[in-house]
This record gives C-alpha cells, structure tokens and sequence, in this order.
C-alpha cells in the first residue's frame, strides 16, 4: 500500500561539489528541527533528494507546508512511496492527480535513477498515462504546459509518485555560512533582513536596541513574536536585548540635535560588534534601504560605518518599500511589525535631522560625550533571552562580566 512522503528537491546544495555531502547533511539537519512537532520517522538522502517519512499520515500535510520554508529547500513533493509494481504506482498516480483539483489537461513526466528496472522512462509514461487516461476519460493528455504534472519517479527500488509540488525559499541551510549579528526592531525591514540572510545560510543572533526605560518594553516582546512567526523554519536560538534608553537621552543633551541619530547609531554599532565579538560573528546585519530615511543617505551610512571594522551587510539596500513590505507579508512579520510600539528609533528624534553629514562634525559631537564608557556601560547591561533552535550554538565563555548575566525568559 502507498505511504505518504515529503520528496524535497534543492538546487544550490547541489552545486557544492566535493562539499555538496556536508550541505546536504545541514539541509537534514534543519529539516528535522524544523518538524520536530511532526512524527517524523527517517530523513535520508536518495538520488539528489531528501526523503522525509512520517509514522501518522496525518502530519504530512502540515510539514509539508514547514518544510517548503526552510532555507535550502528548492521545492518540495507531495508524493506517494510504493513498490515497484504497476498497479501500485498507477493507483497512487491516480490518487495523486485527483488530488489536483479543478484541471483540464495533464502528462505523465517519469524518470529513472538506473536501469535496474526493465521499463524506460517511455515505457513508463505510457504505462501510467494510460491508467490516468481510463480513470480520467474527460481530460485531456497536453504535453506541452497542461494543467498538471504527474511525476512518476524510480529510484533504489521504490517509485515515488506525485501531483503536488510547490517551490520552496531556495537558497542554502541555516548553518553553513557562519554567523551574523542582526540589528533587530520591531519594525518592517529589519525582520526581512535577518530572514534574507537565514536564507543564505547565516546562522543570526539578533541584537534589539529597546528604549527602556524611557519608553515600554512593549518593541521586546513583539522582537519575540517576530521570532516565533519566523520559527519553525527559521530557529534563532537567542536575542540579545539592550536597554538603550538613558544613554539616548544622554546623548540628546550632549550633542547637536540635527547628529543625534548619528550618534545612536554609532553606539548602537559599537555595541553590535562586541556582541558579535562575544558570538564569534563575522558580520552586522541592518534593515536599511539607501535613501528610506536621513540616517540612510551614502554619506551618513559611510559616519556610521567607520566605528566598527566587520563588515556590514544590507541585504535591503536596493529595496523599495512596497517590496520590504511583500517580503515581510510573505514571511508572516508584516502584521506584527505593523503593531505600535515605542522603542528606540523614535526616541528623542530631532525635528531636521542632518542627512548629509560631514565627517569633521561627526567627529566632533562623537567628543562631546564619553562614548567609549558609555558603549562598554550598554555592554554589561546587555540582557539576552533564549529560544530553541538546533542551528544556534551559545559562545562557549562569554567574558566575564557576562558570567552571571541570567535569561530573562
């Protein structure tokens, strides 16, 4: 009797050549933390696939909606699993095309992994396309764009058959390209920002500047929900939250008002890139999208960019805001985003600020305050709170000062 199966296709795993066994067994890793909640029983690699079966069939359906998020995954089967006898695959061929709903024309697409079965690839769409046919009399056989595929496919003894198959996030596993701090708020671009990087296999650690005590926490807790909404596919296994609201104020009455967003972002930088020290991060993350607002012009990215000496990566930077906005739709953070909340970014903001700084004057107000001080205070402040996630792997010693920090959730 056929069993459903989860067939995942991928594409850029596969172009890793003598690597390409090291991606895969990431890609299977990630799927599985990703189905946890799902009685998974085997993740196993067969002829450039990833197979996952289940013991209820009844899970199937919701994971295969889970794993077609998960970063790596090309496109992932809705199929049927049988023995390599004619009736079997015929009946599951026919099981998989009523399932397809409304259509009008469809093809038989088979293949084979070897020639250990006697059928060709031919032999087999004709084999199966006349099954459907008599099962179908009302629909049409179109070889050329029909309504509906069935893929017929024979490999290591088994035939693997189906109708569904939807694409996937594409891109490469959640731990094979190292790891990145992202600036996190509770806003819409920054969220699509850390999710695009996931998506090329960064492992990220979100750093989220909150404005207590001078506003609520309330940017925190959402920061949480946009976590969760990103999970399971995507696990971020902590944030680091920062209470950045005194020092803001402090730098509100030390410095020019028009540099004030400078400033907080020099910290705010500064302090990113201790934590991505402590992390073992290669990289800071932002939400930012040139021009979108004053701090974002060339020349105040450039103030900004000096204070620290990672690299700083803006996977927005090109974006529109329609298209941010699509994004973080697509990846179920618009909503939350959307949620009010006072954090940070609108904290004692200047009426004109300077969107085209000069670095002298940056330099300047950057004097006006003890920054060093205060970046080190902001550090030993620093509160973090912690997420399962099977890709996130906590620095084995955190300095010092950070020995008896505990979670706060």
């Amino acid at each position: 009797m056929a069993s459903r199966v989860c067939l995942v296709h991928y594409h850029e795993v596969g172009l890793k050549g003598k690597n390409r066994a090291h991606f895969e067994r990431i890609l299977m890793d990630s799927i599985k933390a990703a189905c946890a909640a799902f009685s998974i029983s085997c993740v196993t690699r067969i002829s450039g696939h990833i197979l996952v079966t289940f013991s209820r069939a009844e899970d199937v359906s919701s994971a295969f909606e889970v794993i077609r998020k998960v970063p790596g995954v090309a496109r992932v089967s809705l199929a049927y699993h049988t023995n390599r006898e004619p009736d079997e695959y015929g009946r599951a061929a026919i099981r998989a095309l009523s399932e397809a709903g409304g259509f009008e024309t469809f093809k038989v697409s088979a293949k084979r992994s070897n020639t250990d079965y006697p059928l060709t690839s031919m032999d087999l769409n004709r084999q199966v396309g006349e099954v459907l046919c008599e099962a179908f009399p009302d629909k049409k056989v179109k070889m050329r764009d029909p309504d509906v595929t069935v893929n017929v496919l024979v490999v290591q003894g088994s035939v693997y058959v189906y109708a569904r198959s939807e694409r996937g996030v594409g891109g490469l596993p959640v731990g094979s390209a190292g790891k990145v701090v992202t600036l996190l708020s509770s806003g819409i671009d920054s969220p699509v920002a850390t999710w695009m990087l996931a998506r090329r296999g960064a492992v990220c650690v979100p750093v989220h500047f909150s404005g207590r005590p001078q506003t609520a926490d309330t940017s925190e807790y959402l920061c949480q929900d946009i976590i969760a909404a990103l999970a399971p596919a995507i696990q971020i296994g902590r944030l680091y939250v920062v209470p950045f609201g005194d020092c803001q104020r402090e730098i509100s009455l030390a410095c020019p008002s028009d540099l004030r967003v400078i400033m907080y972002r020099r910290v705010m930088y500064a302090v990113a890139e201790r934590i991505a020290k402590i992390e073992g991060a290669k990289a800071i993350v932002t939400g930012e999208s040139l021009g979108q607002v004053a701090s974002q012009t060339l020349e105040n990215i450039m103030a900004v960019n000096e204070v620290v000496d990672i690299p700083v990566f803006r996977p927005l930077i090109g974006s529109d805001k329609q298209e941010i906005i699509a994004r973080a739709e697509a990846i179920g953070t618009y909503e939350i985003s959307c949620e009010t909340a006072p954090d940070c970014c609108t904290l004692f903001m200047p009426c004109k600020p300077e969107t085209h700084a000069k670095l002298d004057a940056v330099h300047a107000a950057w004097d006006l305050f003890d920054h060093e001080a205060m970046i080190e205070h902001l550090v030993d402040a620093v509160e973090y709170i912690d997420f399962e996630s099977g890709s996130y792997k906590p620095p084995r010693m955190l300095r010092e000062r950070h020995a008896e920090l505990a979670p706060r959730g």
